[in-house]
């Protein structure tokens, strides 16, 4: 993720600004092409979520507070804590659909990769440049999902940014960076990063020059108030340690540690970083070390968070690292072409239609097949159906809001899905369940199949109906 230096000096002569804005330019634009037309970027059921409560608030001019989806905790206390994201992704779905959506997130991601390289660009040779660019987009294709997240690795971005070069210049960090904070509050929960990195480099700087303290002090205590202005106040600050601390979270995939059988950027990337800190005797400092250990450790404990390393650890790292190359290049001459590809590119993302169709989280086909009557009743759904059944009308049992429905309702899902039976017909009988809508892997089809009473009514390779005699039509 991190960087070839040309040489060990403590600081590298900036490259031309031409030169960084061509090579940062060029990051944009593969940023920009992968984010708006891979598919996996709509793969997500949280998606259909997102866009249903921002749309949701959008009608009622309101942010949620109680639960307006589910039937088995309507009405429950729950807030929206990334309400603006939320309503972000609602207006662009409603201004282009689905192609609009992806436009956004593409524009997003596009940014990112651009301040990023930009910013590496200040310290770096071009070709250190573009090749710890390459490397952190890399890091950053697992993630690449239209949710909150991806809005606030702008807002990670431009602050880590601003950091660099407020280290770099021996300043406190500028105030135009609390407006930030007052909008990455409300986005997504990763703003607690940024309140961490604000102390790790406060600290550092206390500890390298020992001045400045009261500017750093009064950053601090701004950035502080600024994450306060959110509609929970001091609740939207601690929201994120608490989700953490769930156990119930292990049981998702995004939660679980990094799957090393498969290959992941993240390894050969923190092994790179390791092997360019020794053979180039960087000095960096302990405090910044100890931040890139800590945000390497979260990408490797939870896959989720591969994506804020990929952002955050060569920002950091990028001056230590630095070398002495002057850029001789003529890169200025490829910005005009990048700036008229990238318009071409949001063009042709924009006008090109998206058709949705059967995917593992959203089982079209499928619902189709529910008659009306049997879609208002209670179901029994998978868990990675939930958003995109409140996106199409129909209230879960369950799905991704483990804030909101809590570790018993978890746990008693857990079992559910074994299948416990006794679990499963308590379930049934608590809920009046009428119908159900899973996975055919999931071992309660079988079980269900098995039950008197119980019939199919669809089944294709996404998912199954089933429904009880009480509730035939």
């Amino acid at each position: 993720m991190t960087i070839l230096a040309a040489n060990s000096a403590p600081r590298a002569a900036s490259m031309p600004w031409t030169g960084r804005i061509a090579v940062a330019g060029a990051a944009a634009l593969v940023a920009f092409a992968v984010t708006a037309f891979a598919p996996q970027v709509l793969s997500d059921g949280d998606t259909f979520l997102h866009i249903a409560a921002g749309s949701r608030m959008l009608a009622d001019h309101a942010i949620l507070t109680r639960d307006p989806f589910s039937y088995t905790f309507a009405g429950a206390p729950w807030q929206a804590h990334e309400w603006l994201a939320e309503i972000l992704m609602a207006g662009a779905y409603k201004a282009g659909g689905w192609s609009g959506l992806l436009a956004m997130f593409a524009a997003a991601a596009a940014a990112t990769a651009f301040i990023l390289s930009y910013t590496m660009g200040r310290f770096l040779a071009p070709r250190a440049q573009a090749l710890a660019t390459v490397i952190a987009l890399a890091c950053m294709t697992g993630s690449l999902l239209a949710r909150p997240h991806l809005l606030a690795l702008l807002l990670l971005a431009l602050w880590t940014a601003e950091f660099a070069a407020a280290r770099a210049e021996k300043r406190a960090p500028s105030l135009w960076l609390l407006p930030l904070m007052c909008i990455w509050v409300n986005i997504h929960g990763s703003f607690l990063l940024g309140l961490a990195l604000a102390a790790g480099l406060a600290l550092e700087a206390q500890i390298e020059t020992r001045t400045g303290l009261k500017g750093w002090f009064l950053f601090g205590l701004g950035a502080l108030g600024a994450a306060l202005v959110n509609p929970h106040f001091a609740g939207g600050v601690i929201f994120p340690v608490t989700l953490m601390a769930t156990p119930a979270l292990a049981a998702i995939g995004e939660w679980q540690p990094t799957p090393l059988t498969l290959f992941q950027p993240i390894v050969p990337a923190a092994a790179f970083t390791l092997y360019i800190l020794i053979r180039q005797r960087a000095k960096v400092s302990l405090t910044r070390a100890s931040l890139a250990i800590v945000l390497f450790a979260m990408a490797f404990l939870h896959a989720r968070h591969q994506i804020v390393a990929a952002v955050a650890v060569p920002l950091l790292l990028a001056e230590p690292l630095s070398g002495a190359v002057r850029n001789e290049g003529g890169e200025a001459r490829l910005v005009p072409a990048i700036l008229a590809a990238l318009a071409l590119l949001i063009g042709v993302r924009w006008a090109l239609p998206i058709s949705r169709g059967d995917t593992a989280v959203a089982p079209q086909s499928a619902l189709a097949h529910v008659p009306p009557a049997l879609r208002t009743a209670p179901v029994l759904n998978d868990y990675s159906f939930g958003g995109y059944l409140i996106f199409a009308g129909v209230k879960p049992f369950i799905d991704s809001r483990a804030e909101l429905y809590g570790e018993a309702a978890l746990e008693t899902y857990a079992a559910l899905i074994r299948p416990d039976r006794t679990v499963l017909d308590a379930t049934i009988r608590r809920h009046a369940i009428r119908w159900s809508i899973l996975k055919p892997s999931s071992p309660i089809v079988a079980e269900l199949d098995a039950t008197p009473g119980w019939h199919r009514l669809y089944a294709d390779r996404f998912a199954v109906v089933q429904f009880r005699d009480s509730a035939a039509r």
